[in-house]
């Protein structure tokens, strides 16, 4: 995925999960999961990014076969009704991430990159396939047990070239580097990570950001904070300091931020 003048570019998020945090049981049927797509494509969306295992703390994690039934018909539907749709996959797993490209899917987004299933690399890199690698420490069960500080920057560039590394010895690959803010990390480092993107960005690849409606935004202002607002508030922080694309609840508020930001780089 090379920058077009789209970029940066606002991936909208259809989860497709009855236990999702945000949004769990809104779109977990296909006529539900496709209305909602077509909102958010309506609204701006240059990516659509499904997911169907959620991760969030103290939740259980669905079985692959789960994973599968919940999003391959709504990536058949999708591909059917807007078939010029650039469709991302949230997934961990080496055989989903396979049956969804086999369909159609384009990108494969990560939250473990490459570290919960030991196949995946191999087939991201093998095939060449546009991958957004997340940094993440533990296991689904574990990763939210973190607190990482210390040098924040350094721990995520290691953990990226890392990966890189193996996926770049297929030959060139077209990745996406997500620094996981709000995944094991403490509050302070996560705002570190919005504050110095480029310190980490390894190979000058693009930056994904994902700060949409996440915990850490309630742990700095409490229970009644505005998740929509500070989400806005974030993300303006994520493009002035190099973000390349948003991983977004609301399309809308992303997409007004986006024309409002190149027009005020102009």
């Amino acid at each position: 995925m090379e920058p077009t003048p789209s970029f940066p570019a606002i991936m909208g998020i259809l989860n497709v999960t009855p236990d999702s945090f945000s949004d769990g049981g809104k779109y977990n049927n296909v006529d539900a999961a496709l209305k909602h797509c077509e909102e958010m494509l309506e609204q701006g969306a240059d990516i659509i990014d499904i997911g169907g295992c959620s991760t969030r703390p103290n939740n259980t994690i669905a079985t692959e076969q789960e994973e599968m039934d919940r999003v391959l018909p709504v990536l058949k539907a999708i591909r059917l009704h807007f078939p010029d749709t650039e469709i991302s996959i949230d997934t961990f797993r080496n055989y989903v991430a396979r049956a969804c490209i086999s369909e159609g899917a384009n990108l494969i987004n990560d939250i473990s990159g490459g570290l919960f299933d030991p196949d995946m690399l191999s087939f991201i890199g093998g095939n060449h396939i546009p991958y957004v690698l997340m940094h993440c420490v533990g296991t689904p069960e574990t990763m939210h047990q973190y607190s990482l500080g210390g040098d924040i920057h350094q721990t995520v560039l290691d953990f990226f070239q890392k990966q890189c590394d193996i996926l770049e010895s297929y030959g060139d690959q077209q990745i996406i580097l997500d620094p996981g803010i709000g995944f094991g990390k403490s509050l302070e480092a996560n705002f570190a990570l919005l504050k110095d993107i480029e310190r980490y960005r390894h190979h000058n690849y693009m930056i994904l950001i994902g700060i949409s409606r996440k915990s850490m935004i309630r742990k700095l202002l409490g229970p009644e904070a505005d998740l929509e607002n500070c989400t806005t508030i974030l993300n303006t922080l994520a493009l002035f300091n190099g973000a390349d694309i948003l991983r977004v609840h609301n399309v809308k508020n992303a997409v007004e931020l986006k024309k409002t930001f190149i027009f005020a780089e102009r």
